[in-house]
């Protein structure tokens, strides 16, 4: 497996091991590895990629910001076998490095990357939540070693300057999954939407943040007929009460510490 280095990066820390990378693109019509060109991705990967695509691009999907992505072809793409699986961590953590070497190149805000899952299908939003804080939390615990929490959030989830780290970076992660309420993050494959935070506070910085989180909420509410009780901006709550996209009850604590496996006590 190719490792590809940019001047600000040394190697990538999470290979070896038998790990095996899903990074896929979107070139020419057709799914490719680029870090191993002449590997060709499985079927089940090509159906879940085309069935993703459609669903941000079609009309049930609010976020401008991931169509941008996929309609500039700024993204990258992982399918994985399964939540919690002993390679899914392993490989996601090689992809998500490699993903965040390669953003810079992207020279845009509207870059995202895309891990869908085999398995499991939650039964319910609040397997649902629990499968997707215990994948970060494998992703936080691998990650540890190798690099500090972004400076620039906070690591404590209760914090309303909370962001999920992963290499030095803070992202907004987006999950969809089979039994959400949401309509806009029903999606049949088990997926997280990891968005580098510094995105959002460059469009802040421009003015131009305000008018997308608009079009977010107004298509939002076309589609579902009322908005997120959890959406909130940056600073007012704890965005970690996002993630799942469960109206999370009163009260909610996350089940994740930076500290390790263990959430903090009260």
């Amino acid at each position: 497996m190719s490792q590809a280095t940019g001047p600000a990066f040394g190697p990538n820390p999470f290979g070896g091991g038998g790990v095996r990378s899903a990074y896929a693109a979107w070139r020419g019509g057709r799914l490719v590895h680029p870090l191993e060109p002449g590997r060709r991705p499985t079927s089940l990967a090509a159906r879940v990629h085309a069935e993703f695509r459609a669903h941000v691009l079609g009309r049930g999907f609010s976020c401008v910001g991931a169509r941008a992505a996929l309609k500039g072809n700024t993204y990258r793409f992982g399918l994985y076998e399964g939540m919690g699986a002993p390679g899914t961590t392993p490989a996601l953590a090689y992809d998500l490095c490699e993903y965040e070497r390669e953003r810079p190149s992207f020279k845009t805000d509207y870059a995202t990357f895309v891990a869908c899952f085999a398995a499991p299908l939650a039964a319910d939003e609040s397997e649902w939540e629990a499968l997707l804080w215990s994948q970060l939390q494998a992703l936080h615990d691998l990650d540890r070693p190798h690099h500090a929490w972004d400076p620039s959030v906070s690591s404590d989830p209760e914090d309303p300057g909370f962001s999920f780290s992963f290499a030095g970076t803070a992202f907004f992660v987006v999950g969809l999954h089979p039994a959400s309420s949401r309509h806009a993050r029903r999606f049949a494959w088990p997926t997280l939407v990891f968005n580098a935070h510094e995105q959002f506070e460059r469009l802040r910085e421009r003015g131009q943040f305000e008018r997308v989180r608009q079009a977010v909420r107004e298509r939002d509410y076309k589609l579902q007929g009322s908005l997120n009780p959890n959406l909130s901006d940056f600073g007012e709550h704890s965005e970690a009460r996002q993630y799942s996209g469960r109206a999370v009850e009163e009260g909610w604590r996350c089940p994740f510490s930076a500290g390790g496996r263990e959430p903090r006590e009260e």
